[in-house]
């Protein structure tokens, strides 16, 4: 197999992924029904990170795709984060009382094969109608307790300027909605669709505005991303970042830490990491729980707190996201005399007792 080719545009079939040299001819005909099931999609700045001669390069597990995707497990869902039961009104999902989901759109620039919406988003899926729009928006302003309103879909920032300056200016009209956030893959899959346009007509009168990178390696975070996410920045939207735990991909300390770290230097805050979730046809890109708080420990140990991200699971059926990192309380007794004293574990595995032996507690008068 060659090298890859430069690709000047989406590649959207596995014939078009041969072409260009990122897969060998001889697995067309065995990815064609992944295709028919899923949606592929690889951009050009993708297209360019994907190291064709490495059969296990962490860029092409998450983009092209692979015949284990048909192998659906009995565990999997088409719905796995219960978002059709927590759906009041077409577009708005609406999980924890201060917040909802608006699903503006069900495209992407690209698909990864691990994405928890796979059954619903790519050419099949539509985009909220002009109506249902309204009708999101009403829902939102009949719901006084929402405080923040998370733009997601399909990927919100393939919509044109035009479009989401129409959509913040009437979040801008909801006197209770403070926070707008907008969930996106777009500067590391098409960094040059964040123009100077879009990210002022991000910032929503009245609202504070936070973009929330999807990003799992970091090679992902290329000089061009990087300038992407740097005109959020400047421009007063602070930026976040969301990372799935993938097995190939960031399952190992130093990717993981390397990741972290590029994010804070590029000032992008660690939000979540993400366990998998029982999206059909992904189970060899699942991590286990284990390992995940094992590479949860090691960042702890070795990496400023500004790189820790909160290892999450999403749990099934739309009961919502809990933190599922390692724990370091380690047990708790009473010593006889009415003190608690409590087992915590260090970084390194050691136990240690707190309050220590000894130590008195004291008030002092005044």
């Amino acid at each position: 197999m060659t090298a890859a080719k430069i690709v000047d545009k989406t590649l959207r079939s596995p014939a078009a992924l041969a072409e260009a040299g990122l897969i060998p001819s001889d697995r067309i005909a065995s990815l064609h029904k992944v295709a028919a099931q899923y949606a592929v999609a690889i951009t050009p700045s993708i297209a360019e990170l994907i190291d064709p001669l490495d059969p296990e390069d962490p860029i092409a597990r998450q983009f092209v795709p692979d015949p284990a995707e048909c192998d659906a497990k009995a565990e999997e869902r088409a719905d796995p984060i219960g978002d059709d039961a927590c759906s009041p009104v077409d577009g708005v999902v609406h999980r924890y009382p201060d917040r909802v989901l608006l699903k503006l759109v069900h495209v992407c620039p690209v698909y990864c094969r691990f994405c928890f919406r796979r059954e619903m988003v790519g050419p099949r899926g539509k985009a909220l109608s002009r109506e249902g729009l309204d009708t999101a928006l009403a829902y939102i302003r009949a719901h006084p307790e929402i405080w923040e309103v998370i733009l997601t879909g399909g990927d919100p920032l393939v919509l044109s300027p035009r479009r989401l300056r129409a959509v913040a200016r009437e979040l801008s009209t909801i006197g209770h909605v403070k926070i707008v956030r907008v969930h996106t893959r777009v500067p590391v899959a098409s960094p040059e669709r964040v123009t100077g346009d879009l990210v002022r007509v991000l910032k929503a009168s009245g609202k504070t505005t936070y973009v929330v990178l999807h990003a799992n390696h970091p090679r992902e975070l290329t000089s061009a991303a990087l300038t992407a996410c740097a005109r959020f920045i400047d421009a007063g939207i602070p930026m976040l970042s969301q990372t799935v735990l993938l097995r190939g991909v960031n399952d190992n300390a130093e990717t993981l830490g390397q990741l972290m770290r590029r994010l804070v230097e590029s000032r992008i805050k660690p939000y979540y990491l993400h366990h998998p979730d029982l999206a059909p046809g992904t189970s060899h890109l699942r991590a286990t729980f284990a390992e995940g708080q094992t590479l949860m420990r090691a960042l702890r140990g070795r990496l400023s707190g500004l790189c820790q991200p909160t290892y999450v699971l999403d749990i099934p059926g739309g009961a919502g996201k809990v933190p599922v990192g390692p724990q370091y309380l380690a047990g708790v007794a009473d010593d006889g005399n009415g003190q608690m004293r409590y087992a915590i574990e260090d970084v390194n595995g050691d136990r240690h007792t707190y309050p220590p032996e000894g130590l008195m507690l004291r008030t002092s008068a005044r």
